[in-house]
């Protein structure tokens, strides 16, 4: 002690004496020097309990390896070691985990693992499969007692939660519905970390690649091709029969709209041949010859009114007057309405002398009628 002493006034400043009162002096100088020395180790010491957490850390104290408290963004202090740590958790990161290949930073490329990447569908066919997950802690204290490894634990729970839905897929639903499987996935392995306690939280899962095998990937496209051409073909068959349906249904409905007309004109047309007929019956039963002689006139009416006529007037001598009337009707219906009387049409009118019953006698037979009118 007494040799440590001396060293302590030695290093401060402390000298030798010759008598009592030197070592006196060196005594109370060597005291003043280890107290100053204890004070400035213990304000280092206790100083050293100062730590900041950044933005997006936790800080987990652990007292005796005992956590003791979680403490948050600022400048905080803790009793310094070896009483009290701190583990600082980054809880903002978002860490990613490859399932089937491993990227390489440096090449820009990726390296595929086929343990991981081959599975089986529940149709038994092996596919080709890559996953890219995403996650950050939710919970810094889970995450770093209740697992040892924490991304072995992320990486083993991930492929185990990918095989189960592949698993439970056919391979046809896998290629056709990768949105529906990556929920899946993302879904199960929430599940599974939370009932590890790793305290992660799942952001995102993405299917990266789903092929067959390199043996088999030949058959395989050959089938999507067929697929696809068996899709286009049905589309373009729907298409064809929107577009054919609708107009054949339009065509029918006009001509089922055209008989219905048809029928109501016809029928109309009958019950109005029903009704003449039975008032010219009832006209004939009280005069018989008077109808007979009538309904012939009407018909011959009809008839003449689409024909050549040629008349001669048998006063005048051989003059043979011809008035082609049919010709100049058609003439001036295509030439437009009339709105007056033609002038040849008047001047022949006015040529051919009115017929009078008392001309050839009252009685004069229908045989005497058709001498005076020549039809050709």
């Amino acid at each position: 002690m007494r040799r440590l002493q001396q060293k302590l006034a030695g290093l401060f400043g402390g000298r030798k004496g010759g008598g009592g009162g030197g070592d006196l002096g060196g005594g109370r100088a060597s005291g003043i020097g280890a107290g100053l020395i204890v004070t400035v180790a213990l304000a280092v010491w206790l100083l050293s309990g100062f730590y900041i957490v950044q933005q997006g850390e936790r800080g987990v104290v652990l007292r005796f390896g005992k956590q003791a408290e979680v403490t948050e963004v600022g400048l905080r202090w803790h009793l310094p070691l070896p009483l009290e740590k701190v583990e600082k958790v980054n809880v903002e990161k978002v860490s990613t985990i490859e399932i089937g290949y491993r990227s390489n930073l440096r090449s820009g490329g990726k390296t595929k693992v086929p343990k991981e990447a081959l599975m089986l569908t529940e149709d038994e066919n092996i596919i080709e499969i890559e996953f890219a997950v995403q996650y950050k802690i939710k919970d810094a204290t889970e995450f770093l007692f209740q697992v040892r490894d924490q991304e072995t634990t992320i990486t083993q729970a991930t492929e185990s939660a990918v095989r189960e839905v592949v698993g439970r897929s056919s391979l046809d639903y896998v290629f056709e519905n990768r949105k529906n499987v990556e929920l899946g996935v993302k879904e199960q392995l929430q599940k599974i970390l939370d009932s590890y306690r790793v305290g992660v939280l799942i952001q995102a899962v993405e299917m990266q690649r789903a092929q067959p095998p390199e043996e088999v990937k030949a058959a395989f496209d050959d089938a999507v091709r067929a697929r696809e051409d068996r899709e286009r073909l049905k589309n373009e068959a729907e298409a064809y029969a929107n577009d054919v349906i609708p107009r054949a249904r339009g065509a029918a409905a006009r001509m089922l709209q055209e008989a219905e007309g048809y029928k109501a004109s016809t029928v109309a047309r009958a019950e109005g041949d029903a009704r003449r007929f039975s008032a010219i019956a009832g006209e004939y039963v009280k005069a018989p010859g008077v109808t007979r002689e009538r309904l012939y006139i009407e018909t011959m009416e009809q008839v003449y009114s689409n024909t050549t006529k040629i008349f001669v007037d048998q006063k005048a001598g051989n003059n043979l007057l011809y008035l082609p009337l049919d010709k100049l009707v058609r003439g001036a219906m295509e030439a437009g309405p009339v709105t007056a009387t033609p002038p040849l049409l008047s001047d022949a009118a006015e040529a051919v002398p009115p017929l009078k019953s008392g001309a050839t006698g009252g009685s004069r037979s229908r045989t005497d009628q058709r001498k005076r009118t020549n039809t050709p």
